[in-house]
């Protein structure tokens, strides 16, 4: 508990005193509460457990609390849980935190790709299942784990597909190890002192959770060989789904007028709506916000907040604070908050029916997002959100005879994902096999050839598919999808790191640059500071380096913390470039420094040469070269796809005759993104692996 001083106010230990009382009230109520002995003994009498638990039924938050109070955190031992996403893992940790009346980082933690709350003391770790991962590269048996629970495991991203997998070998080898009472053998990473809590002592088996909220036990508990499958009841209120007689031409549009349509004619109760990605969420909020200054002054205010997984943690939670009396909270969410979070007060559901989805070409091996519809899970999913405090509605925004049409459940994402990613992570783990790993379900054949030849060209695999050394090892060590890996370890030779650096940082978040509708030209003359004609990666360096420029100023001004973040704030709102995305670009940025700082590679600026940087981008992004053709679209030269300039490039109206470019999106026609102006001939002079063959 606390300490009060004694000139504290009686007051604060009132609301203190409060606050803990309705947290155990809430604990108390949730459905899980009820089988609490009974789950802990399951996990007691079974190594995997099945859980089938509708999302605010209090699996998440409640079960790593039961098995530590069950003693299974003895000898030091951690309890993993797993999320497809961060924003989860972070709201749940520190709800738990706050649950168990400890400081988060302590007792409880998270642990997600650039940013660690977790001390010696963390018993309750939740975690990426990314992260999870990359801690078998240095622990292969997760030895400091007693318990590994893998949430949201119906979502089947594609780490959880690969962990389901990995943990299903770690258990084996495990259990043997316990049951013929050998040591476990050392993995020869002496800096590894995880391992230790293992080594010259006998390891007990790993006990293994896996947590669904879709009511799709089977193919889990088939993996598993028939493992157990425990149902728990969610709290379900009744939702009333309305659908629209027509069809909707611009789902954002209808979205606005809907929120709109609630919050004039429906009683109290916050309304959650569901879009693609930041930029519509972001374009939303702005209608929102305009729209909302003309409501006759009687009518109640309106607040949105909006949550999606690039978003900084801390404004990620504005969405699960109460809206302020005679104000209606409108959450902007992507997909997000289907199932991952539970976010009080929502009564009104608004679906447009549209996801942002990977798909993936193993044939040409480009990787694409695309907006489809949802499948029928997700759209249920969806609804459910309504009805979790009581009874509710849905609308949605297509037409009820669109809902039988759609698919029953989302393909899993290791059947349409680029595939490079997996297969470097499992050579490092030292599974040379791929294509007989044990997937719960197997990508295609084509696919896993893909990416392995895919790795050759990067220099990841030697040409008998084993890791090659230092470039394999070095770039399974980095968090980062292998491209980019590659990128900053050809940049340490070009002696260009330094701004390879920034642009991998801002490539790894979306739209660093916003341009309201009502003020498009002052954006655009805004945006024309930073452009340079060779293109966007050296724009993006020009935004990252003015920013780095106008927070030096407050610190050579002697600013506080707070007022250097706040001139950031205003610099940011007069250049029009995304504070949000921009902060989140220094965060990754300086994470991924400390690895590369790690790894000794040599971290210089080009200074002015821009063309040694460009040559640079070439060596690393060979792969995504396009040629213009005389039509003005440009080819794919990897794929002989017939591409197009994206209109938010800078390279759009002046169209180069060869390009690198960084991203392949699919709407109405292939875009490419992301681009830079290059000489053809470099192609072959450092790419010959790839290139000299060719033409």
């Amino acid at each position: 508990m606390p300490s009060f001083s004694a000139g504290a106010s009686t007051q604060k230990q009132q609301n203190y005193q409060r606050r803990r009382q309705q947290i155990r009230e809430q604990r108390k109520s949730l459905p899980i509460a009820s089988v609490e002995k009974r789950l802990v003994d399951e996990v007691r009498k079974n190594d995997t457990l099945i859980i089938v638990g509708e999302t605010g039924s209090g699996k998440t938050t409640q079960l790593p609390q039961f098995l530590y109070d069950g003693g299974f955190c003895q000898d030091g031992k951690v309890i993993g849980i797993t999320q497809p996403r961060r924003v989860a893992a972070v709201t749940v940790a520190k709800r738990v935190a706050e649950e168990c009346n400890d400081q988060l980082g302590k007792k409880v933690g998270y642990s997600i790709r650039f940013d660690d709350s977790t001390s010696n003391a963390t018993r309750i770790k939740y975690m990426t299942d990314g992260l999870l991962l990359r801690e078998a590269l240095l622990d292969p048996l997760l030895s400091k784990y007693s318990v590994i629970v893998v949430d949201e495991a119906h979502e089947r991203t594609v780490h959880t597909d690969v962990l389901l997998g990995l943990l299903k070998k770690v258990q084996h080898s495990r259990a043997n190890a316990s049951k013929n009472g050998k040591a476990l053998p050392s993995m020869g990473h002496s800096q590894n002192l995880t391992q230790k809590a293992c080594q010259g002592t006998r390891c007990a088996p790993l006990k293994l959770i896996i947590m669904s909220a879709s009511l799709d036990a089977k193919c889990f508990s088939d993996y598993f060989g028939g493992a157990k499958a425990v149902h728990i009841q969610g709290r379900q209120y009744p939702v009333d789904i309305l659908y629209t007689y027509q069809p909707e031409s611009d789902y954002l549009d209808a979205t606005l007028v809907t929120i709109f349509q609630i919050h004039l004619e429906e009683g109290p109760g916050d309304i959650l709506a569901f879009l693609t990605g930041q930029e519509e969420i972001e374009s939303l909020e702005r209608l929102i916000n305009e729209r909302a200054r003309l409501l006759p002054p009687e009518s109640s205010k309106i607040w949105t907040t909006p949550i999606y997984s690039s978003l900084p943690s801390e404004q990620q939670m504005n969405a699960f604070k109460s809206a302020p009396a005679g104000t209606r909270k409108v959450v902007l969410a992507t997909n997000i908050a289907e199932t991952s979070v539970t976010i009080p007060g929502i009564k009104y559901v608004i679906d447009p029916g549209m996801v942002k989805a990977r798909a993936y070409n193993p044939v040409t091996g480009m990787e694409s997002l695309i907006i489809i519809p949802v499948s029928k899970a997700q759209a249920l999913q969806r609804s459910g959100r309504a009805g979790r405090e009581g009874p509710g509605k849905c609308f949605r925004l297509f037409q009820e005879s669109e809902f039988d049409k759609l698919v029953d459940s989302t393909v899993p994402e290791i059947k349409r994902c680029n595939l490079s990613n997996v297969v470097l992570q499992l050579k490092a783990l030292g599974i040379d096999d791929i294509i007989g790993f044990d997937f719960m379900e197997k990508p295609s054949r084509t696919a896993i050839l893909k990416s392995l030849e895919q790795l050759i060209l990067l220099g990841a695999l030697t040409d008998d598919y084993k890791l090659s050394d230092p470039v394999g090892h070095q770039m399974a060590r980095l968090p980062l999808d292998p491209m980019y890996s590659k990128a900053l370890i050809v940049a340490s030779e070009f002696k260009c790191l330094e701004e390879m650096l920034i642009v991998v940082s801002m490539l790894s978040v979306e739209s660093i640059f916003f341009s309201p509708r009502e003020k498009l030209e002052e954006a655009r003359a805004a945006r024309k500071g930073f452009e340079s004609s060779e293109g966007d990666h050296i724009t993006l360096v020009n935004v990252y380096r003015a920013a780095a420029e106008c927070l030096e100023k407050s610190k050579n001004a002697n600013a506080k913390e707070r007022t250097m973040e706040k001139a950031l704030t205003r610099w940011c709102r007069e250049n029009f470039i995304n504070h949000r995305s921009l902060k989140h670009a220094r965060d990754v940025h300086s994470q991924i420094q400390g690895h590369v700082q790690q790894m000794g590679l040599n971290l210089s600026s080009c200074g002015e040469d821009m063309s040694l940087f460009r040559r640079c981008l070439t060596a690393a992004f060979f792969l995504n070269a396009a040629m213009r053709q005389p039509d003005g679209s440009y080819r794919a030269l990897a794929t002989s796809q017939s591409v197009q300039v994206h209109p938010s490039s800078v390279l759009f109206r002046t169209k180069p005759d060869c390009v690198i470019f960084n991203e392949l999106v699919r709407t109405t026609q292939n875009y490419v993104k992301n681009l830079t102006r290059i000489d053809p001939l470099w192609l072959a002079e450092l790419a010959p692996q790839y290139y000299a063959t060719e033409d």
